[in-house]
């Protein structure tokens, strides 16, 4: 440890204390933001457990506490310095680390073709199987389609990014794509993140701009709602500029189950994600959901084989933002993601089960059900 605890370290700092495994990196961020890239050896400690949980916290090793950039970080540690442990801010956050270990990495095209080669061998029934028979299954691409590959910066699109340029590698449809990047005003730091991965994983990203985080930063009901909408508005515009017919997004099996679920406890309503859309405001236009059939668990081991990092909220006010996390315990989804997991202890097959529920609807075992909108009840009269 070092002689004397400091305000804040440096990532050259964290780098020589981990060599001499002097140190425990602690993440204060939400689970799922940790999920989705943290530093090697990183533990988990999300910001509102911190205080109960300092007893347990060693005190013969410096604890360097991190957050994204170092900002929300800083009074963590110290008040873990006033409870009398040795507690220091990671000046930089779990960001700085990142572009430090992806400038380690110069030689782009071995990552890739590594990448790419996980995908034929470790990951081909998991996932690049799953992703063809997802597009089969529903139909998502036919000849002729120019698809809009939507990417966002984390795991799923970056993933799906790379699956789209394997299918057009073999050749078996005669389709086109587009790498397409909306900048809806990131840091600095975000978009050089989503930038750096691309150059990593190989494949080129046409990037577009707009203000739609200024433009919502000051709503105050439902922000994060308005900057989703927006976002897809944006895309929809932009690909069909580039000549394309299709967006594809980054949603996953695990997401088609929470969202049956959360319709089902939050809402009222039996309804999920759809695998192909069509666009109601962009003619000619349809969404498609090629990871449709692929489970998460996966998505992350594919990651972690290949050593990749990646971000969670590229919203630049993710540091101050009470919006996203208001409560410190996480969101809707993450609740029903907990209770699937609990379920699943005692029930192995509930995902299994909640996401064929959805393909077997029984129209004579409902009560009502509405077809374009108009409502249909069981003894076809409708009561009110």
């Amino acid at each position: 440890m070092m002689n004397m605890v400091r305000d804040s370290i440096t990532l050259a700092e964290l780098s020589q204390l981990t060599a001499e495994k002097g140190c425990l990196v602690i993440d204060i961020r939400n689970a799922d933001e940790f999920e989705y890239g943290h530093i090697n050896g990183a533990v988990n400690i999300p910001l509102a457990e911190l205080e109960e949980r300092a007893e347990s916290l060693p005190a013969d090793k410096l604890l360097v506490v991190c957050c994204k950039s170092g900002l929300i970080s800083d009074p963590a540690a110290e008040k873990l310095r006033e409870k009398g442990l040795p507690a220091a801010n990671l000046a930089e956050g779990y960001y700085g680390w990142l572009r430090v270990k992806m400038a380690e990495e110069v030689n782009f095209a071995e990552k890739a073709a590594a990448v790419e080669q996980s995908l034929h061998t470790e990951f081909r029934e998991s996932i690049y199987e799953k992703f063809k028979q997802a597009i089969e299954k529903y139909r998502l691409v036919q000849a002729g389609d120019h698809i809009a590959v939507c990417i966002s910066g984390g795991k799923d699109s970056m993933l799906m990014a790379k699956l789209f340029g394997e299918l057009k590698k073999e050749g078996t449809l005669d389709f086109d794509v587009t790498y397409l990047v909306m900048d809806p005003g990131y840091s600095p730091q975000n978009r050089e993140v989503i930038e750096s991965n691309a150059r990593r994983l190989g494949f080129p990203i046409k990037v577009f701009e707009t203000n739609i985080f200024n433009s919502v930063y000051n709503v105050d009901k439902n922000p994060c709602y308005l900057c989703a909408k927006m976002r897809r508005g944006h895309l929809y515009k932009n690909a069909q500029l580039a000549g394309c017919n299709k967006i594809a997004l980054g949603h996953h099996y695990d997401d088609v189950i929470e969202t049956i679920f959360m319709s089902m406890i939050y809402s009222g309503q039996i309804r999920t994600m759809m695998p192909k859309l069509h666009s109601q405001n962009y003619e000619g236009m349809q969404l498609i959901r090629p990871l449709y059939l692929i489970r998460e668990e996966e998505i992350k081991r594919w990651r972690d084989h290949n050593d990749l990092h990646f971000i969670a909220c590229a919203c630049r006010f993710t540091d101050t933002c009470t919006t996203c996390n208001p409560t410190g315990t996480g969101s809707k989804r993450v609740e029903v993601k907990n209770l699937i997991a609990e379920l699943k202890k005692t029930t192995p097959e509930v995902e299994e089960n909640i996401f064929h529920s959805i393909e077997n609807v029984d129209i004579d075992k409902v009560i009502s059900y509405k077809i374009d909108g108009r409502e249909h009840w069981f003894d076809g009269v409708a009561h009110k």
